[in-house]
């Protein structure tokens, strides 16, 4: 049971929600530091500006990424009836999620690595 597609399914889908909710709390922490003033936001923008977090952003990429792609199939299994591709469509959807990943992971690690 907890080796299903299906589960690992729920299980990704939820982490890359968690995590898309996470980021966007940084996000209104950094873009609320305007509120305190410039050198306020200036500091959270430096301290996000490290690599680490440059690298981290590559795994946002992928929450992003795979939350989306996973979205559709889910949508495209409901309303389309093809519960009896279940299992290939999400193995379309690792697949496609992680050439998406790749090609707009290159360019951040890239610049990153700068």
């Amino acid at each position: 049971m907890y080796r299903s597609t299906g589960f690992i399914s729920f299980v990704l889908r939820r982490l890359t929600g968690v995590a898309l909710v996470v980021y966007l709390l940084v996000h209104m922490w950094v873009i609320g530091g305007i509120n305190s003033g410039a050198s306020t936001f200036d500091d959270r923008m430096e301290f996000l500006g490290k690599p680490v977090f440059r690298l981290l952003e590559i795994g946002l990429l992928a929450a992003v990424v795979y939350h989306g792609v996973d979205g559709i199939r889910l949508l495209m299994v409901h309303y389309f009836d093809v519960t009896d591709y279940r299992k290939s469509l999400f193995y379309a959807a690792i697949v496609v999620s992680g050439i998406l990943v790749i090609a707009g992971g290159v360019p951040i690690l890239l610049f990153a690595l700068e």
